[in-house]
């Protein structure tokens, strides 16, 4: 009898094993089900691929920086999917766009009714998928939702109020998208809420003043939308770290910040008044940018001696005063604006760019005390003259307007004088300026224009749309001065060799440091000529460009007259090559993988703005490790740019016989190439670049495994990077060293993954850090 029930239990117990595998894989299957109904939803993207025939559990997938399943259980409670659909359009109309979004049968309905059976889903991360259409109401049956992210999506309308019960919710990123109406006024529904991104959409209205009321929030970013009105007081989110409400339309004084924020951003924003006073007294604040708005008044003495103030901007405004009260300047200070205002007195010691200290200081267009770059005429810097901002930007707009004219009647006239000599002065000059720019800009020329004034034209207003800083002419050294500033080219003085030419530091008489190059050119063009490429080299200004400060042409004493010899001038930056902070040779300056992406991102950005910013666009740029230069707070600053403005090789293709576009666009995807090699030092170090590109070609295919990332990625990056955003770097790698070059990506391509790779590092390391308080 007892070996009956023995065996009668032991029966029951198979029994009931049996039926709980046959409800799980059920489970499985239903879950199964709905991933391959958001494939053909989302149009078999090619990222979801591999689910075609996938015979096995989903859950076991293995991750990539494209596409991440997670399960809890049997059920999914993570989907992240990224694909390749970047916007490239700035207005959008409510219909599909061919080869944009996704096409006309799509239905966002659909979608999130299919997404809304996966009822444990904590994360939905949904990005450049192209979808489009109004957010659907339905979305709130996703009620575990923790994380909501549909960036770069063709999404317009509102953000529906049905949001407001994702109670569960933590972040909200709905950045890139067209949202065209006003931000709704429930979010303190969301208490749990502590990222609010909705950047670079149309939003207009004002404010929400119910986002003041979330304690949790530590990230609110609103920037590059269409937001007015007046802001409210911010103090109650004594959490917040990150406020961006960058390029809005605010008619507002500047709001109370609580004393916690650290980074602050609030430029072009049309905010008026004074800086209030609190904001010198917020001593965790590290970043404050308050730039091109219409701030008036003596900005708070204590707001540069804040303890850990790093970046502050104040350029562009209104401000008046002197700033003789200001005694000191923080410790971590590493950068300072201050240029076009209002301001008197002498500049502070602190601040004195001559001095001993090492911060970036930008001060010009000012009324300052013995400084000699300053725009303002005398009746504009005397203080009881100024006048109202209202009567002061009509006027300005007037004069503007006229000047404007006078211009316009100027150039018509040079025009005709310049048809009526141009082919006589074309029988004195073996080259003219046609050289300047290429054929194939050169043929769509308004007739009467030269090449020269269309060149610097284009040049200055694509620079300014990027917000970057076009300087006048370049300076004109002598070569006594050149000879006086580097002990008339010691060679205690002499640097070694750059890719093209001698290297030289140098000091001027007023104590600043300079890099001068010295090469020797053939004498293709005329000196007036080449001056004219020199100048048109000196329109090259961004943050991430070491700066070309001016040159010298110098023939005498030179044996050889088929050429002529120039002098260079640089800035000289002091913090050394980006190839020494990868190698061991350097323990205590080997960049961590956070650091090396952010070097990477700025050197993106530099090519970036020389590839589309600038008419022609300069190519050939010489990409390589040790041309890209750190200061001294580690920014990045590409040297030895823009050569091929005045050596041989804008003319190669003509004397090839190539096709003017295709050898543009050759030339373009070489710098692709070339950035690729500098993507794989940076995650390999150059111990192992040293081996040369057949052996790094081959090495590539390591990458694929985790052994043989193992064996190949630098330890430092290994130890510091997170696996998703290493898998980004290593794709957009593989893309940028393809043999093919119209396989190989664009640089906006490339500045987004590594842009996507830093917030995935960013992401991964608060997560770390915060585990880590626990």
């Amino acid at each position: 009898m007892g070996c009956y029930c023995s065996n009668l239990v032991f029966f029951m117990l198979f029994l009931s094993l049996g039926f709980l595998i046959s409800s799980t894989h059920q489970l499985q299957s239903t879950q199964t089900q709905i991933l391959l109904q958001l494939r053909k939803h989302l149009e078999y993207p090619l990222q979801l691929s591999n689910w075609e025939n996938y015979n096995g559990d989903f859950c076991n997938l293995v991750s990539n920086p494209q596409v991440s399943i997670k399960c809890e259980g049997n059920s999914i409670s993570e989907l992240k999917i990224m694909g390749d659909k970047l916007k490239k359009v700035s207005d959008f109309h409510g219909y599909a766009v061919q080869n944009q979004t996704l096409s006309e049968t799509f239905s966002i309905d659909s979608l999130v009714v299919t997404l809304a059976r996966l009822n444990s889903l904590r994360v939905l991360s949904l990005v450049s998928l192209g979808i489009w259409g109004p957010l659907p109401e339905k979305i709130h049956r996703l009620s575990s939702l923790e994380l909501l992210d549909m960036s770069s999506n063709f999404i317009f309308g509102s953000i529906p109020n049905e949001i407001s019960k994702l109670v569960k919710l933590r972040t909200l990123t709905l950045d890139g998208n067209f949202f065209n109406e006003s931000i709704p006024n429930w979010f303190d529904s969301l208490s749990n809420l502590t990222i609010l991104s909705l950047r670079n959409n149309k939003f207009n209205g004002q404010f929400p003043s119910s986002i003041c009321k979330i304690t949790t929030l530590t990230e609110i970013a609103l920037s590059h939308n269409n937001l007015n009105g007046k802001l409210p007081d911010l103090t109650p989110l004594s959490s917040l770290n990150l406020l961006d409400l960058r390029d809005n339309h605010f008619d507002s004084e500047l709001p109370l910040l609580p004393k916690g924020v650290t980074t602050v951003l609030l430029s072009n924003s049309s905010f008026k008044g004074q800086i209030p006073e609190e904001f010198g007294k917020l001593n965790r604040l590290q970043h404050l940018d308050l730039s091109s708005n219409s701030l008036v008044g003596t900005p708070p003495s204590n707001l540069f001696s804040l303890p850990n103030i790093s970046y502050l901007n104040l350029g562009s405004n209104m401000l008046s005063g002197s700033l003789d009260n200001i005694i000191k300047c923080g410790d971590n200070l590493g950068f300072v604006d201050i240029s076009i205002n209002r301001l008197t007195g002498n500049l502070p010691p602190c601040l004195d760019t001559n001095s001993s200290n090492k911060r970036v200081v930008k001060f010009s267009g000012n009324c300052l005390s013995g400084v000699n770059n300053q725009k303002h005429s005398d009746s504009i810097c005397k203080e009881g003259n100024v006048k109202k901002k209202q009567s002061w930007g009509s006027a300005a707009i007037w004069v503007t307007i006229g000047v404007i004219g006078l211009m316009v009647i100027f150039l018509v006239i040079v025009a005709f004088i310049r048809l009526f000599f141009h082919k006589r002065y074309n029988q004195r000059e073996t080259v003219t300026l046609q050289h300047t720019v290429p054929k194939f800009i050169q043929e769509s020329l308004p007739s009467g224009i030269s090449s020269e004034v269309l060149a610097n034209a284009r040049i200055i207003s694509e620079a300014s749309k990027l917000g970057t800083q076009v300087a006048p002419s370049c300076r004109v050294f002598s070569i006594e001065e050149l000879a006086e500033a580097t002990d008339n080219f010691s060679s205690s003085m002499f640097l070694g060799e750059g890719s093209i030419g001698k290297l030289y530091k140098g000091r001027l008489e007023n104590g600043g440091y300079i890099v001068i190059r010295s090469l020797s050119l053939y004498k293709k063009y005329s000196i007036r000529n080449l001056k004219v490429r020199l100048d048109l080299l000196s329109k090259l200004r961004h943050p991430h460009l070491v700066n070309f400060l001016g040159y010298c042409i110098n023939d005498v004493g030179l044996e050889d007259t088929t050429s002529s010899r120039v002098f260079l001038v640089h800035e000289y930056i002091s913090n050394g090559n980006f190839r020494t902070h990868l190698s061991g040779c350097s323990p205590h300056q080997i960049l961590k993988w956070s650091d090396r992406l952010a070097v990477l991102i700025g050197i993106a950005k530099a090519v970036h703005f020389l590839h589309t910013g600038v008419i022609p666009a300069s190519s050939s740029n010489r990409l390589r490790t040790n041309n890209i230069l750190l200061d001294e707070h580690r920014i990045a600053k590409l040297s030895d740019y823009g050569m091929s403005i005045i050596t041989e090789e804008l003319e190669q293709f003509e004397a090839k016989g190539d096709a003017p576009k295709s050898w543009h666009m050759k030339k373009l995807a070489d710098d692709v190439y070339d950035f690729g090699f500098i993507l794989l030092e940076a995650l390999v170090g150059p111990i192992v670049t040293g081996k040369g590109e057949t052996f790094l070609l081959n090495e590539m295919k390591s990458f694929g495994s985790q052994d043989g990332r193992q064996r190949i990625v630098d330890p430092v990056v290994l130890t510091t990077c997170s696996q998703e955003s290493l898998s980004i770097v290593i794709s957009i790698t593989n893309k940028c060293i393809s043999i093919e070059p119209e396989n190989r990506p664009s640089f906006e391509d490339v500045l987004w993954n590594l842009q996507y790779a830093a917030q995935v590092q960013t992401t991964a390391d608060y997560e770390q850090k915060s585990e880590g308080a626990l």
